[in-house]
């Protein structure tokens, strides 16, 4: 009780005895001058006697009434600030989740769009009800599945039929003393299980540790390399990890103090030696000397009382947090759709761009190929690149890039790297006048895609070359499109682009010539 309280309350008790002792003395005096008649006398007394009464009813019920109602008042706010997700994390997950809403919103295609709507509205559910999610985790040998059962069987409090059933296990709900929240313990199908199937059941299982507040990852001896990794991977995306010796049981006192130490040296760092701890969840029946078998109770005590200290100290934390990370994988998650979608949107641009470039150059070649020709063109490009990106470029500030960027090229030597590259791939049976323009404009074409494919990175990058500037995006861009894989199917279509168009013309002029030579005859 606070101190300004005791004070008032002593105070009170003296003024209030001080009244009484007044109100007594003069009443006594009353009394006595009444004293000739006995009825007034008794009467007064009775009043006295009543009030005496009345007054300490009233300081009782003060002192233990209303301070009762006070304790429960003060009890109702501790648990409303408990189940209250600390504000500035509750706050930063909301807006992370209208900002992926406003991501989710430029999404073109409708399966990827619904599929993130219904996570960000799951994640919303789940800051609204603010239950902890414990989630086992490991092999299928481990036992886990034997922990969730004695800890449903020794937790404290209310447990629930499972909540439902699905491809990855079953989810129970629980409350533990002195936690306002809900828990909900969800049982995991094994990793590293064989076959196809095995493989889907542990991505669905790593999907929901990911999502845990608290994982349980279940081991029965020490760590694996394919235990070890997994565990070092949900540890250092933030989850919280106990790590659970499971069985027990099957080794001696040594034994099981030899795996506790080399787990705890191997965890080290991301995962507190408090936080490996020993448990024996179904131990294996023993008999007795009188032939009886004797099935011996699970040892999970510790593991309880470890989940009880964390939930209760770090519990709030846990969900806030938990749901903060959920909020940023979403956002990164749309991030990588938006960012896919633009790709291909730009590389759609680039593709008609190169081709544009290319008949421009090949109807009217020059003595050597100079992307300065197609400076308009490749201008154009960038503008329309930029505003995929959501830059709004002008044709001047377009002109402007896309000759630096040609500059950086022809001092690169790329340009003559480009034509010998093509020459080489170009040695077609057709006649020389067309070969010549083929190689022109093919290779405008090629050394537009490499300017477009270089312009794609600057706008993702938020208009930033990187560390290495201009120069090593340029050449990164020459090397991938220079492949043999990428090479064999770009010839094929410049042949049909370039090549047979000015075959047909080259007929058509010939034709043409024949005619006119004829009708001269």
């Amino acid at each position: 009780m606070p101190l300004s309280r005791i004070v008032t309350l002593i105070v009170g008790l003296i003024v209030i005895l001080g009244l009484c002792l007044w109100l007594i003395d003069s009443l006594s005096r009353l009394y006595w001058q009444l004293s000739y008649s006995p009825f007034l006398g008794n009467l007064l007394l009775f009043l006295i006697i009543v009030l005496i009464g009345a007054l300490i009813a009233a300081f009782v019920y003060y002192v233990l009434v209303l301070q009762a109602g006070e304790t429960r008042s003060r009890r109702a706010k501790r648990q409303r600030q408990q189940v209250q997700i600390p504000a500035a994390k509750s706050e930063a997950a909301s807006s992370t989740l209208q900002a992926v809403k406003q991501q989710v919103a430029q999404i073109q295609d409708e399966v990827a769009r619904q599929a993130l709507l219904s996570k960000s509205r799951e994640i919303e559910a789940n800051l609204k009800r603010g239950e902890i999610q414990v989630v086992v985790f490991g092999t299928g040998s481990a036992g886990k599945t034997s922990l969730v059962n004695a800890i449903l069987g020794r937790m404290v409090g209310r447990v629930d039929a499972p909540m439902g059933t699905t491809t990855v296990g079953e989810t129970y709900c629980m409350r533990l003393r002195g936690l306002e929240r809900k828990i909900l313990i969800t049982d995991t199908p094994g990793i590293l299980e064989a076959g196809i199937a095995g493989t889907e059941r542990e991505q669905l299982a790593r999907e929901l540790a990911t999502s845990a507040d608290l994982l349980l990852f279940v081991v029965d001896n020490d760590l694996r390399r394919s235990e070890y990794e997994p565990l070092r991977a949900l540890a250092e995306i933030g989850k919280r990890s106990l790590l659970v010796l499971n069985k027990t049981d099957l080794y001696t006192e040594e034994d099981k103090e030899a795996i506790l130490a080399r787990l705890r040296q191997r965890v080290r760092g991301f995962i507190a030696a408090s936080d490996v701890v020993a448990i024996s969840a179904n131990p294996q029946p023993a008999q007795l000397e009188t032939g009886e078998m004797f099935q011996p109770e699970p040892e999970i005590i510790p593991l309880l009382r470890r989940m009880a200290a964390i939930l209760r100290a770090e519990g709030e934390d846990l969900v806030a947090d938990n749901i903060l990370l959920q909020s940023l994988r979403l956002g990164e998650e749309a991030r990588k759709l938006i960012d896919s979608q633009r790709r291909r949107q730009a590389d759609k641009i680039v593709e008609r761009f190169q081709w544009i470039g290319a008949g421009v150059v090949s109807v009217t070649p020059l003595p050597m190929v100079d992307l300065l020709a197609t400076a308009a063109v490749n201008a154009q490009m960038v503008v329309e690149i930029g505003r995929v990106y959501g830059c709004e470029l002008n044709m001047e500030r377009g002109r402007e890039l896309a000759l630096s960027l040609a500059k950086t090229i022809a001092g690169l030597g790329i340009v003559k790297g480009a034509l010998e590259l093509l020459s080489t791939a170009l040695q077609l049976n057709v006649g020389t006048f067309i070969i010549g323009r083929a190689i022109q404009g093919v290779t405008a074409a090629y050394l537009t895609r490499i300017a477009g494919k270089s312009f794609i990175e600057y706008f993702r990058n938020d208009q930033d070359w990187g560390d290495g500037g201009m120069t090593e995006v340029v050449q990164r861009q020459f090397q991938l499109n220079r492949r043999d894989e990428f090479m064999k199917a770009f010839i094929q279509e410049a042949i049909a682009r370039v090549v047979r168009p000015l075959q047909g013309n080259a007929e058509l002029v010939e034709e043409e010539e024949e005619k006119r030579l004829g009708s001269g005859g």
